[in-house]
């Protein structure tokens, strides 16, 4: 299926987050949307789950208009499209088992919902997630008390249960070490691969967007200022996306320094502490 935006822009009061995206991504695709902070990258992909609003264009999939979307239909998109967070966005007392079949929530009656009451299937799809993911042996332990990269698997696990038909992934390796972060980036093309879903990342690293993303979509202002594949991403359209500094000599440090090299095989220089947890988005 298709996947469409037309004219996409966001607005908060004065500022323009989001200028005039216009994207056709068809199904399969592994997506990495690259640029500086506040190039408008977290926000587009919020309003693709439908988590922010739009201020004018459109969002189509498969033929359906997803930004004019409400009640059940709006549940029903954010359940296809699943979003796997910078923070992880976990409950940290509940189990790992238990977090993972959060994922099933879109799926089920309002009150087994409430209840908390999952069944025998769920259970062992849940534990094959975690296994997929090579975290099974924690999915009795509470969330809170894992790693950063640990529990951004039982992120990507729980997204798994939503049987998405896209996944989004904002920033899914920032906070993390350089071999966990390789995990996570396997993990998900592994996804795009093996289930052939849709996948669109943002990443603040120009080395993992090469290595594991077929196409690169640069950001700068707002606005996309490159599309295509890696291969044709030059030193031109590279400073285009990250900018000079003021005496024009270059590519910002902040992009160069923090990139990881994640391929397999390849070195790992990154270093990064984890991040706190969030609860919002459940």
């Amino acid at each position: 299926m298709m996947f469409e935006l037309k004219n996409v822009t966001r607005r908060f009061g004065k500022k323009l987050a989001v200028d005039s995206v216009t994207l056709d991504i068809p199904q399969g695709q592994m997506v990495g949307i690259i640029g500086r902070s506040g190039a408008g990258k977290s926000t587009l992909l919020r309003m693709i789950n439908r988590l922010q609003e739009p201020s004018s264009g459109t969002i189509h999939f498969g033929g359906v208009e997803v930004s004019g979307l409400h009640g059940k239909a709006l549940r029903n998109w954010q359940r296809d499209c699943a979003m796997i967070f910078q923070q992880f966005n976990l409950v940290p007392r509940l189990d790992v088992l238990t977090n993972v079949m959060l994922g099933r929530l879109n799926h089920r009656s309002t009150m087994l919902s409430l209840l908390n009451v999952f069944g025998r299937e769920e259970r062992i799809q849940a534990i094959a997630a975690l296994e997929r993911l090579g975290i099974e042996q924690t999915a009795l332990q509470a969330a809170g008390t894992l790693s950063g990269g640990q529990q951004q698997r039982v992120a990507i696990a729980r997204a798994l249960m939503q049987n998405p038909k896209m996944v989004l992934a904002d920033e899914p390796i920032a906070s993390l070490d350089p071999l966990n972060a390789k995990i996570v980036m396997d993990a998900l093309r592994d996804i795009n691969e093996r289930e052939g879903i849709t996948v669109i990342t943002n990443l603040h690293t120009l080395d993992t967007a090469r290595n594991y993303c077929e196409r690169i979509v640069g950001m700068a202002g707002g606005r996309v200022v490159f599309d295509g594949k890696p291969s044709e991403l030059t030193t031109e359209a590279v400073k285009e996306i990250y900018g000079t500094d003021k005496d024009g000599a270059g590519i910002d440090e902040t992009m160069t320094s923090t990139a990881i090299n994640i391929a397999p095989g390849g070195a790992e220089n990154q270093s990064a502490g984890d991040q706190p947890l969030a609860l919002a988005g459940l």
